[in-house]
């Protein structure tokens, strides 16, 4: 893989070139930003800047104004590539709060076309109804120790107003949900997201969670998608890398809450 050629293809698509999550959200171009505006339970942020010091501040400020006026919280989506350098800096000072740095990380499709199945007595189910929601609200839950309420509305309002645009899948012990992850699939872009992915302890390093980057690969070739695409916690990037995928920069949420 071209690294550097990647990257910017990256950005090109899916960030300069972004399009609307779902059909009920928009993207924005104006000045120096590439904005996205959610729909209902959907993400709202600036996805891509094209800035330098002489008019970040003033940039940064016009955005916290249009998003508080129209009554949304939202993100800046900081990569470790983006300029002027001290970005993270100019947000902070204007009031956004970091969330964890994570690695955006790359693979291709193709490589991830293996006979990746769960072990034995675990299978893996789509989520298309209340009852798989909060399945996969309980599985995630478990997987990372906190509050699943933001899953729940983000799933309800995704199938309902665009049930293409994602895959949402279980894998389930028996009746237990063990693990969860999601697939977040933008028509005309070559890259599909990966998000989600979280095994419950004491299933952990059993191959649930490659089973699930399996399945979702092949979904994702058959729906002509050449790139998969994770925002990885610093404990999925070394399982990540032993699988292909290649490390091409950072990511970083700066949030502005209301």
């Amino acid at each position: 893989m071209d690294h550097a050629a990647v990257l910017a293809l990256y950005d090109r698509d899916m960030r300069e070139g972004a399009r609307p999550e779902s059909s009920d959200a928009r993207v924005e171009r104006t000045g120096g930003v590439v904005r996205h505006v959610g729909g209902e339970g959907g993400w709202s942020g600036v996805l891509w800047s094209d800035l330098d010091a002489a008019d970040a501040d003033a940039v940064i400020a016009e955005q916290v104004a249009y998003f508080t006026g129209i009554g949304h919280e939202f993100e800046w989506k900081l990569h470790g590539h983006d300029r002027p350098a001290d970005l993270g800096q100019r947000l902070t000072a204007a009031g956004f709060t970091a969330d964890a740095e994570e690695t955006l990380m790359i693979g291709e499709t193709a490589d991830q076309l293996v006979d990746a199945e769960p072990p034995e007595g675990v299978r893996i189910v789509p989520v298309t109804d209340r009852v798989g929601v909060e399945l996969m609200v309980e599985a995630n839950e478990r997987a990372f120790g906190h509050d699943g309420s933001w899953l729940r509305d983000l799933l309800h309002a995704r199938l309902a107003a665009d049930p293409d645009a994602i895959v949402a899948l279980l894998a389930m012990a028996g009746d237990v949900p063990v693990s969860s992850a999601r697939m977040e699939l933008i028509p005309g872009a070559r890259f599909a997201g990966l998000w989600g992915g979280g095994t419950v302890e004491g299933w952990r390093g059993r191959g649930v969670y490659r089973a699930l980057i399996a399945h979702r690969a092949r979904i994702a070739a058959d729906r002509g998608y050449r790139y998969l695409q994770v925002d990885a916690s610093d404990q999925s990037r070394p399982i990540l890398e032993r699988l292909g995928f290649a490390p091409l920069s950072t990511t970083t949420p700066y949030v502005y809450a209301r």
